[in-house]
């Protein structure tokens, strides 16, 4: 059973029985579906059902030789809205079961974002009669939460044009690093010297918070998880139609990357309104939308 479940809106499934039902009643009463064909030469399929809008359970099966559907898993979905594009992404399939993980490098976050593929069977018809490691393609990032806070905003001075080119040329000194310049690595960490040195003397005096505005980085040992923490841009309140449970649809900023998060109202602890802080665990999920020519 599937720990996010509740951030869809299905708290109340607790018993393996109750999530094979609502697994079935996806699988038979499915809104859009997908089909593709497997390395294995299987015929794969994507089954969704929306229960709010951009909000819905995933289930995926194979059809047998009589074309009757077996379903595998079900899984809980969330798609955002804002896109963005990147280079040189790797997708990669995970060992246990017909399900993907997407890789690539955001020069905002220095570090390399790990997501669960949310359109697997789009990926596998466009590989079918071809070999491809690598693609550039835009990607909708969304995450699911089952645990947050809201937290109010600290006073922040409008980025000057130092400020700005300051971060502009923090991303070309990343990019530069990973083109193995030495000078621009041993800038970094200098820059990262100063950076802990400047927290430790006001950690003494302030708290973390208002020190550290936003943050995002892993969390536990699933790639895919993060713990941020970004400002609020906007706030939409939704319902599950089957179980009429409240959902928060946040818009957020951490980092540099906009993407949109889901949280049971339940789950979720203070009041979200734009400008102040959410901070969260999430599941972070992608949608690609591949390139005609890889």
């Amino acid at each position: 059973m599937h720990r996010y479940l509740r951030a869809v809106g299905f708290s109340s499934i607790q018993k393996r029985e109750e999530f094979e039902a609502l697994t079935k009643f996806t699988s038979e009463c499915y809104q859009t579906e997908e089909t593709a064909v497997t390395a294995e030469g299987e015929d794969f399929s994507e089954r969704r059902k929306a229960f709010a809008e951009q909000i819905g359970l995933l289930v995926r099966g194979v059809y047998d030789e009589k074309d009757e559907y077996h379903e595998e898993y079900c899984i809980p979905y969330f798609t955002g809205k804002t896109e963005r594009f990147y280079e040189d992404m790797v997708i990669e399939r995970h060992a246990e079961k017909e399900s993907y993980a997407g890789v690539c490098d955001d020069m905002n976050l220095g570090v390399s974002l790990i997501f669960y593929v949310q359109n697997v069977t789009e990926y596998l018809n466009k590989i079918r009669y071809e070999r491809m490691e690598s693609a550039s393609a835009s990607l909708i990032l969304s995450g699911l939460s089952v645990e947050g806070k809201i937290l109010m905003p600290i006073y922040q001075k409008l980025p000057v044009v130092s400020e700005i080119r300051s971060n502009q040329e923090r991303s070309r000194m990343i990019q530069a690093a990973r083109d193995g310049d030495e000078d621009a690595i041993e800038n970094l960490t200098i820059e990262d010297m100063d950076t802990y040195s400047m927290i430790s003397r006001r950690i003494a005096d302030e708290d973390v918070f208002s020190i550290v505005t936003t943050h995002f980085m892993p969390c536990g040992v699933e790639c895919d998880q993060y713990n941020v923490m970004g400002d609020i841009l906007s706030v939409d309140l939704r319902e599950n139609n089957h179980t009429k449970e409240k959902i928060y649809v946040m818009t957020i900023e951490t980092n540099g990357i906009v993407m949109d998060v889901c949280i049971n109202q339940a789950d979720l602890m203070g009041e979200p309104a734009p400008g102040r802080r959410f901070r969260g665990i999430i599941w972070l999920q992608g949608l690609v939308h591949f390139e005609e020519k890889w």
